[in-house]
């Protein structure tokens, strides 16, 4: 049952909220090698920092919205009766934050009836914030933001990520030497919900990886989407993951495929 209340900017604001119990404390830390595990791979890691933040995100979301659910990196999973599921990223970007890097945010996403309609990243190093709503736009620090107007795919500024595991980092090398040759650069910064706001905001021309969870991109897909980027492929649990600027987005989305970035 879908939860008439559930407004996108409403959705929006309860995300902001949420977000301000845990953005200082990333902020400041200092000792950040507490409790670090490994999930998928050895180098996949999970920080104490990342399970504190998910639990204090899910319980600032719980009781402002006590009928929605969950859908959390670090295992947050609840159905909810409202329609509304929070699909959230404590610390994307866990080995930047681990080693004092930039590139790693928290990411809280809205989606309602299976469709995200609201979407937060908080960039705790730059103290940057980027925020849309569906058909409402994207703004970064309260201003609005608009992807690039690149229409030349060979000066196209491009970020990209890799696997954890080996082999398919192995694959994704091979793909990334096929396309370099064709643009201006490639940049790796972090996290995946900032590289989309990067692409939201203009300070890359386009974007693609493959091997992403639902909840690195929820919220930085539509964000960037709102800033006017093109989308072109959007397979979020492992899948490929392909967006640019309108004006390079087909002659991009095509360069990629030709590579073999849908299969590494």
């Amino acid at each position: 049952m879908t939860d008439g209340s559930a407004d996108p900017t409403a959705l929006l604001a309860v995300a902001e909220a949420a977000a301000d119990a845990v953005v200082p404390r990333l902020a400041a830390s200092r000792d950040r090698a507490v409790g670090v595990d490994t999930k998928s791979t050895g180098t996949d890691m999970v920080t104490e920092f990342d399970r504190w933040s998910e639990r204090t995100l899910v319980a600032a979301l719980r009781e402002a919205r006590p009928l929605d659910g969950f859908l959390g990196e670090e295992g947050a999973s609840e159905d909810g009766s409202s329609g509304v599921v929070w699909v959230i990223d404590p610390i994307d970007g866990t080995t930047n934050f681990l080693y004092d890097l930039p590139g790693y945010s928290v990411s809280i996403a809205a989606r309602l009836d299976g469709t995200v309609v609201a979407g937060l990243v908080h960039d705790p190093i730059r103290d940057e914030r980027f925020l849309a709503t569906i058909d409402g736009g994207a703004t970064r620090n309260g201003g609005p933001i608009r992807a690039s107007g690149k229409d030349d795919l060979a000066t196209a500024l491009v970020a990209t990520g890799f696997s954890y595991d080996p082999d398919r980092r192995r694959a994704q090398a091979a793909v990334l030497v096929d396309v370099i040759s064709h643009i201006r650069d490639v940049r790796r910064f972090g996290g995946a919900a900032l590289d989309l706001c990067a692409l939201a905001c203009g300070r890359v021309d386009a974007y693609y990886e493959r091997g992403l969870g639902v909840w690195d991109t929820a919220a930085g897909a539509l964000i960037a989407t709102e800033a006017g980027a093109v989308i072109a492929d959007h397979q979020p649990d492992g899948g490929a993951f392909v967006g640019a600027a309108p004006g390079i987005a087909g002659p991009f989305a095509e360069l990629v495929e030709r590579a073999g970035a849908h299969a590494a």
